[in-house]
């Protein structure tokens, strides 16, 4: 049994101090680059965030105009062709106003005027070239207030690698550069990492609606989708 293991004893005394050296080794020469791409897509969704706001002496009073006020919005949504999958609650607030009165000690004095109700609603538009009408027609509904209006792609996945495919051509490119400049050559790639950059959201505010006379001209422009890579190459 002995003579048996020693052969072995002998080979992992051999194999030990090969692997040692190896993971002594100091890592290959290696660049870190960053890449950028850009592609653009007509937006095929519009996305409305619309607020109803109503005020009364008594929060039940503010909340039934305010309730009567969206129905009709929603309602009008619906005729206009807005399916119900589109069409979401975004939020509820009920809050007292205030009127306040200087004292003759320096204090104040509140007196409660009146409750707002604010309903919220985020209504996705399928058909962008409706987006000015159905806009109009809850402007005239009684929504008085609004988030914002943005466009966007159902599906932007082609568009999304039409922009890496770039980015990382881009992330090529600037080691190929910098490794020539430098006089030497870049090997495998290590590693990549990626990030989407998303098109912002554009601001509507109140004096959009006060303006609202009629259709309100709206343009969709194009969705703009960047993708940033990190790029890490072996250099020999």
């Amino acid at each position: 049994m002995t003579r048996h293991l020693l052969p072995l004893a002998l080979a992992a005394a051999i194999a030990c101090p090969a692997m040692a050296g190896a993971a002594d080794s100091p890592p290959p020469p290696r660049i870190v680059v960053t890449g950028e791409g850009e592609a653009t897509a007509a937006p095929d969704l519009a996305l409305l965030t619309l607020s109803v706001m109503r005020e009364a002496k008594t929060a039940r009073a503010a909340l039934d105009a305010n309730n009567d006020a969206m129905s009709s919005v929603i309602a009008a949504m619906k005729s206009a062709g807005i399916k119900e999958r589109d069409l979401q609650t975004a939020g509820i607030q009920i809050s007292p106003r205030y009127n306040y009165t200087n004292k003759p000690d320096g204090s104040q004095e509140a007196e409660l005027i009146a409750y707002q109700v604010t309903n919220t609603l985020s209504v996705r538009i399928r058909d962008i070239d409706k987006t000015g009408e159905i806009l109009d027609r809850a402007v005239s509904l009684g929504v008085n207030q609004g988030g914002g209006i943005s466009f966007s792609n159902e599906d932007p996945t082609a568009t999304v690698t039409e922009a890496r495919k770039k980015a990382v051509a881009d992330a090529l490119a600037k080691a190929r550069t910098l490794a020539e400049a430098a006089g030497v050559s870049i090997g495998r790639v290590l590693e990549i990492t990626d990030q989407n950059v998303a098109p912002p959201p554009i601001p509507m505010t109140a004096k959009a609606f006060d303006a609202a006379r009629e259709s309100v001209p709206v343009q969709a422009g194009e969705n703009s989708y960047t993708v940033q890579v990190t790029v890490t190459f072996e250099l020999k």
